[in-house]
């Protein structure tokens, strides 16, 4: 039963390899003398499937990041080469299963393909011509889809029988918990510059030029790029754009369920086999028994049997009796079209009625942008062929509705377009070398950019930055201070003084683990205490104050936790897989390294050609 599911799963991905266009990508183009792009042992790696493979993972990076992806910037994040790693490790097992003998019947075959939904007529029985059509369309035969599907299932059960039914060692489960459960008790003094016993004194200039000598980096400007752009957002035109009254008011009519909506109810519906069933559970409502032990006894849970929220209309001849009801009240046995039900009113939601008046502001809003969004794609053309013909982004401007702008951004800048997650990747990119190109932003918006200049990082003087040397100064010397008025203190509670005897406020926390979070507390507060032994007080600065910590006990996981169940078998099944994937990994090497892995270069780059 495993074997089939992941089959059915494998089968499903071969499919959406196969309606990608297959022929669309350029078929023709790489099926002349050149078959495979190499071969692992004696099994090929067929060249139409890594030019699919290519285009399939560009369109999702593509669909991840919004913008279009050249194949030279696919390259760059290493894309070719994850796909080539892992038709590698595909034909490796591939080539193992041929090895050793392992393949499926064809009765096994039949069943998987006349499951597959595209292959089946409207009667939801297989359908020989829609089976042929696919095909077809994808340009294959059934004989190659066939053997494609028998090769990917019998890779799938060699991968199964190595990484299915991984055990991991309870030792090891229980060192992870040990590490990731163990407990601290522990008390802590927070002290800042108003707990100083005396003032700090006035810095100096000298003092001043100490400090800025000494923390050049906090005073030296990032590697800032001059940019000029061109932009344009369905925002900035939504004031422009005209709707008219007649347009209005057909998206009203057309939208008239969302803006007029009957009288609701929300309800839970539960089914029963026969009517004799469901008068039994109702008796059982009236004698007290609460809804949902019934609804347990069935082995459901509330999420199974709850409807949302419904109309008269939605309910046939259960209305009456639903609608009867008030809130928290079950009802019936109740004709449905699945049989006899109780149903539950979990609420009971009034009529709506927005008039075309109330109505007007949404409408037009949505009206609006979506009439600014097409027109700024029916500018994208215009734009593209401006820039091509060698225009200016001050031309572009002047020629179209995109607004020119300039901005000295770096790492970290998330203003205006800046906030733009399309913009920050392409300004991080541009080179002096390239040409402004159109892209897109999150918004539908478009823009393009030109690197002006850049400016290196440059320390900044003293006089232009005097306020903020002058707080991290104050923010140094109120640390010192503070060590130094604490050292004495230190010493006293190491040897069993207690925080309230030195005059100290503190913060007893019991329970805390590696998992735990201390509000207020520096990033290294939590490593700091599981490095302590018990007993040990210890000083860690943070944010201008100082944290006095003394380690009261050490404590071993809570068994009685009902959360340490849940995160034993939580890590027990991230580690299966961990281990799972290394094991197959261990697999894949060695296959390939038994079988020889030979590449042709020469028909990667007549693939990679297709994209350029």
């Amino acid at each position: 039963m495993a074997g089939n599911g992941i089959t059915k799963t494998l089968v499903w991905i071969l499919m959406g390899l196969l309606i990608i266009g297959l022929g669309g990508f350029g078929a023709t183009n790489l099926s002349g003398h050149v078959r495979s792009i190499g071969a692992v042992g004696k099994t090929d790696i067929d060249v139409t499937t890594y030019a699919t493979a290519l285009q399939n993972e560009i369109r999702a990076l593509e669909a991840e990041r919004g913008e279009a992806i050249s194949f030279a910037r696919a390259q760059a994040l290493g894309v070719d080469q994850q796909v080539l790693s892992r038709l590698v490790s595909a034909a490796a097992l591939e080539n193992e299963t041929d090895r050793v003998g392992i393949s499926i019947g064809d009765e096994n075959l039949r069943d998987q393909i006349v499951d597959i939904p595209a292959f089946q007529g409207l009667d939801g029985t297989f359908d020989r011509e829609a089976y042929a059509f696919a095909l077809q369309q994808a340009g294959m035969n059934e004989a190659s889809f066939e053997d494609n599907i028998r090769s990917e299932t019998a890779r799938t059960l060699l991968q199964a029988a190595v990484v299915s039914g991984v055990q991991v060692p309870t030792s090891y489960m229980d060192a992870m918990l040990g590490y990731l459960s163990e407990r601290r008790s522990l008390a802590f003094a927070t002290l800042e510059r108003s707990d100083l016993a005396t003032g700090l004194p006035v810095p100096s200039e000298e003092d001043l030029k100490t400090y800025h000598q000494g923390h050049l980096p906090d005073f030296t400007t990032p590697e800032t790029k001059k940019i000029t752009y061109a932009w344009i957002t369905p925002t900035m035109i939504l004031d422009t754009v005209e709707v008219d009254e007649t347009t209005l008011r057909e998206a009203y009519d057309d939208r008239s369920s969302d803006f007029n909506r009957p009288e609701r109810r929300l309800v839970e519906r539960l089914i029963f086999s026969d009517t004799e069933a469901a008068q039994a559970a109702m008796k059982r409502i009236d004698e007290g028994v609460m809804f949902e032990m019934l609804v347990s006894e069935r082995g459901l849970e509330l999420a199974d049997i709850d409807m949302g929220d419904v109309s008269a209309a939605d309910l046939g001849p259960a209305a009456d009796v639903v609608f009867g009801a008030t809130a928290g009240e079950v009802v019936g046995p109740a004709e449905t079209g699945l049989g006899p039900a109780l149903f539950r009113v979990n609420a009971v939601l009034g009529a709506e009625t927005t008039s075309f008046e109330e109505a007007r502001p949404e409408l037009r809003a949505a009206l609006a942008a979506d009439r600014a969004r097409r027109v700024i794609d029916a500018q994208i053309e215009t734009v593209d062929d401006l820039l091509a013909g060698g225009a200016t982004l001050e031309e572009i401007a002047d020629e179209t509705d995109l607004v020119l702008g300039q901005i000295d951004w770096h790492p970290g800048l998330s203003e205006d377009i800046a906030a733009y997650d399309a913009f920050r990747t392409a300004a991080a990119e541009v080179t002096d070398a390239d040409y402004p190109a159109v892209a897109k932003l999150e918004d539908d918006g478009i823009f393009a950019i030109r690197l002006d200049a850049i400016e290196e990082p440059r320390i900044q003087p003293l006089e232009d930055v005097r306020d903020a040397v002058v707080q991290g100064w104050r923010a140094q010397a109120t640390i010192e201070a503070l060590r130094s008025q604490v050292e004495s203190q230190v010493t006293d509670l190491q040897a069993g003084a207690s925080f309230d005897n030195l005059g100290l406020e503190a913060t007893v926390v019991d329970d805390l683990t590696r998992r735990s979070y201390q509000a207020d507390a520096p990033a290294e507060f939590i490593e700091t205490v599981f490095g302590m032994e018990k007993g040990e007080v210890r000083v860690i600065e943070g944010a201008g104050r100082l944290f006095v910590l003394r380690l009261d006990d050490i404590l071993p996981p809570a068994q009685e936790d009902e959360d340490l169940q849940r995160l034993r078998e939580a890590l027990r099944d991230q580690v299966a897989a961990d281990l799972s994937q290394d094991l197959f990994q261990v697999l894949a090497d060695d296959i390939r390294n038994r079988a020889g892995v030979t590449l042709d270069q020469a028909a990667m780059n007549a693939v990679h050609s297709n994209f350029n």
